[in-house]
């Protein structure tokens, strides 16, 4: 009588575990294509790529949102969809459409990514813009670092992408156009 019941206590708890592993699979992939509009941008997928909120423009002029899956991948970050707080700290918003490095020009939100409650308590926004201000040529510390007098000159080396080729030294050349080519147009 007794193996009965520890055999069917085996079998319920082995059915049991079963169903808790499944249950982890399905609940814990997160998915892009699957997400909302309102739980999309910044939402990390289970492979580690990047969420990103599209918007297409039907033929009868509606517009309507999809969740899709970027190329950018997140560093150390799987299976995460942003907290409120999060966005809120790091002065973002949820219906953000694609992934750009434009709201890095913008002192506003530079000084709230680099504020305490945003830098130092979300390490997913922090980790996708620094990689953005990478790819413009700039060290997304030092920016914060230059919250001050600096941060005009930081977003500018941001706004231009690095160096600018100056236009050669020579009377045929008026703001950087060679009027030697463009003969119609004269300088003033």
């Amino acid at each position: 009588m007794a193996s009965q019941y520890t055999s069917k206590a085996l079998t319920l708890l082995a059915l049991a575990l079963a169903l808790a592993l499944s249950m982890k699979g399905t609940l814990g992939n997160i998915e892009c294509e699957n997400l909302d509009k309102d739980s999309c941008a910044y939402a990390v997928s289970s492979t580690g790529k990047r969420c990103v909120l599209e918007k297409h423009v039907l033929r009868s002029g509606a517009e309507k949102y999809a969740c899709g899956t970027s190329e950018i991948e997140a560093d150390k970050v799987k299976d995460r969809v942003e907290t409120d707080e999060c966005i809120k700290a790091c002065g973002l918003d949820r219906t953000t459409i694609g992934i750009s490095s434009d709201s890095l020009l913008e002192p506003n939100f530079a000084r709230k990514l680099c504020s305490k409650e945003c830098y130092g308590n979300c390490p997913n926004i922090v980790d996708l813009y620094f990689n953005l201000a990478a790819g413009e040529g700039v060290y997304l510390p030092k920016l914060c670092e230059a919250q001050g007098a600096n941060v005009r000159r930081e977003m500018t080396e941001i706004k231009s992408s690095g160096y600018v080729t100056p236009a050669p030294e020579s009377p045929q050349y008026v703001n950087g156009v060679n009027f030697l080519y463009a003969p119609s147009m004269a300088p003033f």
